[in-house]
């Protein structure tokens, strides 16, 4: 008896999408419906509800946002710039990050204690190969130098988090020339206690990236991961899809006045992270001053950064950052303030306009005493 010929199985289409290009190397198992794509052929039929992706299955390991953000949609992400609240910071102060050498640090130790700046300003970025974030960087580096915080009236640093392996951090430091210290929350903990979501939309492009086109991010991306595959780091650059934010920890007090202790740095004028070994014998540690958020931003794109002339402002510093030549965005820039929050740069401001006019008096009295 002749068997029955069986109906061949259809081959649904596959459907690429660009960003996924630019946000990584693996995009074999990441959803496809998060930002712009090219679709070859007709649009595959949904997956049956019941069905796990891969990603759900290879990445239990680490907090989603999902309950907030599902996995598949479109455009900006639903976030927001509300300030943490006392009792989140006191909850994540705690948590780890790692250095390039895979020290643990406390997060609290990069914003508050003896040997920490009075205002430290806290850069989330995304995966360590993201051209975008690396962009950020550059001209960050260019705009806001370790010199130009010094000249201060109030102690102030930047620290840099990504949500990749520590082993990739100085190729990072290399790669972008950042001044600062970057940090691995490789469990993304600190990112979803602080409310930084997941996405892959591409979103508007932003001035920061001083004309550098996609494809310039995308090849620049996938070099540096080829460059890792010997050593096996290729795929711990970070989750693909996260993406963070800018916090700024001043103290609670808001207050101009001496801190509670003096750094033990001041001395040097160093403003370095603080060594959790670095004790004093025979006696107990002072009280250290309580820091809090008192602005901040969440991306709600893959490049979605604060602006320079924004985080400028924020941190007290004189102009604008390096103009570029695409004179719409660069005016877009100037204008657009995405964070929340007011920082101690207005009363920094004032302190500097009273010191100058109480230099000027005092000049004026002297060469008036000499004449």
């Amino acid at each position: 008896m002749e068997s029955e010929k069986k109906p061949l199985a259809k081959v649904e289409p596959v459907t690429i999408p660009v960003s996924d290009i630019s946000n990584g190397l693996d995009t074999s198992n990441k959803p496809t419906q998060d930002a712009e794509s090219t679709t070859i052929g007709e649009t595959s039929a949904p997956a049956p509800k019941n069905t796990k992706s891969v990603e759900q299955v290879t990445t239990t390991d680490q907090p989603h946002d999902d309950s907030v953000n599902p996995q598949d949609f479109q455009g900006e992400v639903q976030t927001n710039n509300d300030l943490p609240t006392i009792e989140t910071l006191r909850k994540i102060e705690m948590y780890t990050v790692l250095d390039s050498d895979g020290k643990t640090h406390t997060f609290k130790s990069l914003y508050a204690g003896h040997n920490s700046p009075r205002r430290v300003l806290i850069i989330f970025i995304r995966h360590f190969f993201c051209g975008n974030c690396q962009e950020y960087l550059r001209t960050l580096s260019a705009s806001v130098t370790p010199d130009a915080l010094l000249q201060l009236p109030v102690s102030t640093f930047i620290a840099v988090i990504g949500c990749g392996a520590p082993e990739l951090i100085n190729s990072y430091i290399k790669e972008t020339g950042c001044p600062f210290p970057v940090y691995a929350d490789p469990t993304r903990r600190l990112y979803a206690e602080l409310g930084m979501v997941r996405t892959l939309a591409l979103g508007s492009r932003p001035a920061y990236l001083q004309g550098k086109s996609l494809a310039h991010t995308v090849v620049s991306g996938v070099v540096q991961g080829l460059k890792q595959v010997k050593s096996g780091l290729v795929m711990k650059m970070g989750d693909q899809k996260q993406v963070g934010g800018e916090f700024l920890f001043e103290p609670a007090t808001l207050t101009l006045d001496t801190p509670v202790t003096t750094p033990r740095s001041e001395e040097e004028k160093k403003l370095e992270p603080p060594s959790e070994d670095d004790k004093p014998d025979n006696h107990e540690d002072p009280p250290v001053e309580e820091k809090r958020v008192t602005w901040c931003h969440r991306m709600r794109t893959t490049r979605d950064h604060a602006e320079m002339p924004e985080l400028m402002e924020v941190l007290g510093l004189d102009g604008n950052g390096a103009p570029i030549k695409d004179k719409k965005r660069w005016e877009k820039a100037l204008k657009t303030r995405k964070g929340t929050g007011l920082s101690m740069a207005s009363q920094m401001s004032r302190m500097s306009i009273d010191t100058r006019h109480s230099s000027s008096d005092t000049k004026a009295q002297e060469l008036h005493a000499s004449s």
